[in-house]
This record gives structure tokens, sequence and C-alpha cells, in this order.
């Protein structure tokens, strides 16, 4: 997948969140939105994966070369944020079989192995709203890495991970994201890697 960005600006009221934006982002490379703490890094992944619309400018969406209507994007990305609603009277099980009813398993993986990759086996028969902060967060990051989509957005996706969950999200981030298009919404360097391009929200006040 391609996102092309010409001119893409966003505001509130008066006040512009981010404008100007004109950028290619391309598969099989990966990009940090960063900025300080309510600069827009999250409003404009938003907007980027089409929850969001744009005050200014356009989105176009390709794959090769074939233009993606805006409204279909949604089947090429996959998201995690610590701010997306998990169903919590679902177990971890029917929560995994649930989310893959729309997507296909990345790698030909079996739906069946996937919570021994989260880590979360000893977990998977319990309902998600007895889960910890920590687990939402592994089965969101699973649920993402694991599906086989071209783009994955990753709205600080370490947040409430402990040293060993971190260790595992940056395998999988290796792993699983090294085919796909990346945008990591964050100013925590070890979320992003090293060689990934920045695009810095303070340039497109």
């Amino acid at each position: 997948m391609k996102i092309v960005t010409e001119n893409l600006g966003k505001r509130f009221n008066r006040e512009w969140i981010f404008k100007k934006l004109n950028f290619v982002f391309e598969q099989g490379n990966s990009y940090a939105i960063v900025g300080p703490n309510g600069s827009g890094k999250s409003t404009l992944m938003q907007v980027l994966w089409g929850q969001v619309p744009a005050s200014t400018g356009s989105i176009i969406y390709s794959d090769p070369e074939l233009v993606i209507p805006a409204e279909e994007a949604y089947k090429q990305v996959t998201i995690a944020t610590p701010y997306m609603e998990l169903i919590e009277e679902f177990t971890m099980k029917e929560m995994i079989h649930f989310h893959f009813k729309f997507k296909r398993v990345a790698q030909n993986r079996s739906i069946e192995d996937l919570a021994d990759l989260m880590e979360l086996s000893h977990a998977q028969n319990k309902l998600i709203s007895n889960f910890s902060s920590g687990m939402k967060q592994r089965l969101k990051l699973g649920l993402a890495f694991f599906s086989e989509t071209s783009a994955l957005f990753l709205d600080e996706p370490t947040t409430n991970l402990d040293k060993k969950a971190i260790e595992w999200y940056q395998v999988n981030l290796r792993e699983f994201g090294a085919s796909r298009l990346v945008l990591i919404a964050s100013n925590t360097e070890y979320e992003y890697p090293e060689n990934c391009q920045k695009v810095d929200l303070m340039g497109l006040k």
C-alpha cells in the first residue's frame, strides 16, 4: 500500500493541528510520527487511516498502482492504540475468532497458534474485562501484528507494557512489520526502528 497526502490539514474550530502535509508513505518502510504531547500525533494517524476527515487537502491510497477508494482502505489496515476498545464481554479466544472473521491471518499461521504467539495462552478462556491493562495492550498489538494487511498503524504501542512485553513487541515489529507500511506515533525511541523516517508535527503548524 502507498499513502500519498497532498496539502493535508486538520483543524478544530480555528486551531490548526497540522497543515500542508505533502508526503508519500510507502509499503516496506517505517515512519515515526513525532512531536510534543498534544501536538496532534494521534489525530494525524486517525486522519491517515480514515477515521477522522481532513479539513483540507487529500489522501490517495494505492496498491500497488491501482487507486483504492477511501472507503475501502480499511481492509488493508490494522491498528493498535491504547484508546482502542476491545469487546470486554468476549473471552480472548472469542475475540481472536471474531477479529479474524474480517482479516486473514499473517504468514498462514493457525488461529489456534495466535494465543501462543501473543504469549497469552494461559488467558485464552478468560474474559477480556478481567485482563490487566498490559494484557489488553498485548492482545491489541497481537491482533494487529498477526493480521495479513498492507499497513500497520501503532499509536504509543508500548503503553502499559512491562520490560518483557516490550521485548516481545520489538521482536514482532521486526518480523511482522518488515514488509508492510508501518506508521508509529511515538516520542519513545525504542518503539520505532532506528532507520525509520520521522515526520515531525512541529514543522507542520
